[in-house]
């Protein structure tokens, strides 16, 4: 049977199924959901303030935390309010216009993370590796130039990806089977079979994923074998803080992401997909600025500083 072809206009609407299969849950997921994205808003706001009005905190180190704090402000802002309210109501729509722009920005800044992390890899092998250089390499311009690559291309490749998702003709009842609007769930609304697609996005989002990780990794080999060579143990504490606290962080954004996208979408994998989803996108940015602060004792030293001010 032919699916019905719909004219789609930017005053069209989709409706955002989430986790309407268990409606007897929503009102859990809201409170626990809200309780995190307090946290994200809270945590990573505390950092940029802080980053920003203690001197001893104007490092490289932290202009790059400073961005990631940001960025994640930025990610979960862009998703989590439009769940909250999806979760709370009985209508779960989304206009056309607004789930694409939702999905340019969630892939934008998702892409800026990837490519941010890497940055910030670069920075700890600078700093563990070649700490006399350590000042001349990261200079302050350098360091501005490389974030805002970051940002530049992280939005690049999400308006490569929108547009050929605006190609896409859509077909059928208009439910994406998601909480936000990404990728794969739009194209399972497609008129056409979708499979060089998809191939093409999972082709696309290895190189955004695996190129970074593989940087990543290249760059704490040489923090590894560098900290294998240290005598002082002093220095092997501050190395063990900054970058264990890096690794973390990584972790716990990669590891959800591969798991999401870089396998072949079956029907059994889409709600399991939600979960994934939710995790990089709720409880992980929440959990950055702990990750950074807890036992941090540049954080702890400039918040001491900060009331005393006071």
């Amino acid at each position: 049977m032919m699916m019905e072809k719909f004219n789609v206009t930017s005053e069209s609407y989709l409706i955002l199924l989430g986790f309407s299969n268990w409606p007897h849950l929503e009102v859990v997921f809201f409170v626990i959901i809200l309780m995190f994205y307090l946290m994200t808003l809270t945590g990573n706001t505390f950092i940029i303030i802080l980053s920003y009005l203690d001197s001893h905190l104007h490092t490289p180190m932290y202009f790059f935390l400073s961005n990631l704090s940001f960025l994640d402000l930025c990610y979960t802002t862009s998703s989590i309010p439009q769940l909250l309210v999806n979760l709370w109501g009985p209508e779960k729509t989304i206009s056309y216009a607004g789930c694409m722009v939702q999905l340019y920005f969630v892939l934008a800044l998702g892409t800026t993370e990837c490519i941010l992390l890497v940055v910030m890899s670069y920075d700890r092998y600078v700093a563990v590796c070649k700490p006399l250089h350590y000042t001349v390499l990261m200079h302050p311009r350098l360091c501005h130039l490389l974030a805002v690559a970051s940002w530049a291309c992280g939005f690049t490749n999400s308006a490569v990806h929108s547009l050929f998702i605006l190609w896409v003709p859509l077909c059928g009842h208009l439910q994406v089977n998601h909480f936000f609007c990404e990728v794969p769930a739009l194209l399972q609304l497609s008129c056409f079979d979708t499979h060089a697609n998809e191939l093409t996005i999972m082709i696309t989002t290895s190189i955004v994923v695996l190129i970074p990780l593989v940087l990543i990794l290249t760059s704490y080999g040489a923090i590894a074998r560098a900290v294998l060579r240290m005598q002082s143990t002093t220095g092997l504490q501050k190395v063990f803080g900054t970058c264990g606290a890096h690794l973390m962080v990584v972790s716990l954004f990669y590891i959800p992401v591969m798991c999401m996208y870089l396998q072949p979408p079956t029907e059994n994998s889409q709600d399991r997909g939600k979960f994934i989803a939710l995790f990089y996108t709720v409880v992980t940015p929440s959990l950055n600025p702990l990750i950074y602060t807890l036992r941090n004792k540049d954080v702890r030293g400039a918040v001491k500083r900060l009331m005393g001010r006071e």
